[in-house]
């Protein structure tokens, strides 16, 4: 997350919770946007090394990357105290952060069509790309870090993520990992009603498998292969389940808006901000602090603010805010950061591929889909569910995106329709080979069986 919001408006019931989710409702009519966010490794392009946040041993570090975006862009700083924590475009649109090992972030702008978010990526790694060079930065486009153990990696100098690091090992044997460790490419979606909200969440909870599968691509940990073709998605098993998984309870009767927020409210809470302190309240109930009884900060009441804040820290396979947010997918290359985006914008803002995805995957319990979850790290499209793989229901799957994107219609410069940005996902079902697996293959052939290779074959053009 970019940026806290700031609202002090008190919160005088669980009703106003509910209102603030379903406030995210679009009128009818209104245009559906899509936000693209991509996570990006860096590293020192002649050192292989991972790159910290200050000036070391004279090199300058990712506080200088965000001082040279700055300048470059315009855009306004995101302050943690004193430390330059992020920007944000001025007229409320996208934003750059850093997560917790450095991992470099667009949280791109609520945009109309995948044609408008190829042209805000290639403006953010154009800019990207002059700072970076000064600096002999690079970026791996891999959905985890390949080489470096965790005491190797650098950390941010944000509040929050102090609290979480300390909560983390409390609750999982991963969570440290996922912090430092791993990157991800994430879509957010509109809705325009709490049943089409009910819908989106159904479709994107069962086929957020599907979508680790086909953009598996962080095969490697500390060195070596990890035996698994998604290490980002296997480490999330084990981070913290109270606000992880797969939320069986979206599939039951009477999900809506109250269902979630009851649900978030029993989540452990990690902070509450207060001016430019964040109070470490890690464990404790939101229910405690909209009753004014938080231990930690006696007769405290919560605001909107903490709300938002609080949602922010909670992590399933889809995430609720004002918008759905599909967080199924590994980081990778620049063709996969339009692609996340163009499927769930064919499936979901096209209302027959939709009602046909939820079709194909109605009639999957939620132990069949918890199954296909675990599954999925070490087999990705050979994991199976429903007497199918999923190499199967992926072709499915883009088919119905791609007939979605073409009734919407959405044409470029070159009179090309948005399924253009299925490509890299059409040859990986094509080749029922994933990205993660051609990158093996290169490991123990011409890497020489080093993870050095990808420090050369796994870069983002700049």
């Amino acid at each position: 997350m970019a940026r806290d919001v700031t609202d002090t408006t008190p919160i005088e019931s669980r009703e106003a919770l509910v209102e603030w989710l379903a406030a995210g409702c679009k009128t009818s009519g209104a245009p559906l946007r899509i936000g693209t966010e991509h996570e990006k490794i860096p590293f020192y392009a002649d050192t292989l090394r991972p790159v910290p946040y200050g000036c070391v041993d004279g090199r300058c570090g990712v506080g200088d990357l965000l001082e040279g975006m700055r300048a470059a862009m315009g855009w306004e700083p995101i302050m943690d105290r004193d430390a330059l924590i992020g920007l944000a475009e001025t007229n409320g649109g996208g934003a750059i952060s850093i997560e917790p090992g450095g991992q470099f972030e667009l949280s791109g702008a609520p945009l109309p069509d995948i044609h408008a978010t190829a042209a805000e990526l290639d403006s953010h790694l154009g800019a990207l790309a002059g700072v970076a060079r000064s600096l002999g930065v690079a970026f791996l486009d891999l959905g985890a870090s390949p080489k470096w153990s965790r005491a190797e990696t650098p950390v941010m100098p944000k509040q929050r993520y102090r609290i979480m690091a300390a909560y983390m090992p409390k609750v999982g044997s991963r969570g440290l990992d996922m912090m430092f460790r791993t990157a991800t490419i994430q879509a957010n979606l509109d809705f325009v009603s709490e049943a089409d909200m009910v819908e989106k969440v159904r479709v994107g909870l069962a086929l957020q498998p599907l979508v680790t599968a086909l953009f598996a691509n962080s095969p490697f940990l500390d060195g070596k292969p990890t035996g698994r073709l998604s290490q980002r998605s296997y480490i999330w098993l084990d981070t913290d389940p109270a606000r992880t998984g797969m939320l069986p309870f979206a599939f039951e009767d009477g999900f809506g808006f109250e269902r979630y927020v009851d649900y978030a409210l029993d989540v452990p809470m990690y902070f509450v901000k207060r001016g430019d302190v964040y109070h470490d309240v890690a464990g404790a109930s939101f229910r405690d602090l909209l009753d004014g009884r938080l231990r930690q900060l006696p007769g405290e009441r919560a605001t909107m603010s903490d709300w938002a804040n609080h949602l922010s820290t909670i992590f399933p396979e889809v995430r609720l805010k004002t918008y759905l947010e599909m967080r199924g997918a590994d980081g990778g290359p620049r063709a996969h950061m339009t692609a996340l985006p163009a499927l769930f914008a064919g499936l979901f803002y096209d209302g027959a591929a939709l009602d046909q995805a939820r079709q194909l995957t109605k009639d999957w319990d939620d132990a069949a889909r918890q199954t296909l979850r675990e599954d999925v790290p070490t087999l990705a499209l050979d994991a199976r569910i429903g007497g199918r793989s999923l190499r199967e229901i992926a072709r499915d799957v883009l088919d119905l995106a791609a007939a979605g994107l073409k009734r919407r219609a959405q044409l470029n410069a070159k009179g090309q329709d948005e399924t253009v940005y299925l490509a890299p996902l059409e040859q990986i079902v094509s080749d029922g080979r994933t990205l993660a697996q051609q990158r093996l293959d290169a490991f123990n052939g011409p890497w020489g069986g080093s993870v050095d290779g990808a420090f050369r074959d796994c870069v983002i053009p700049l």
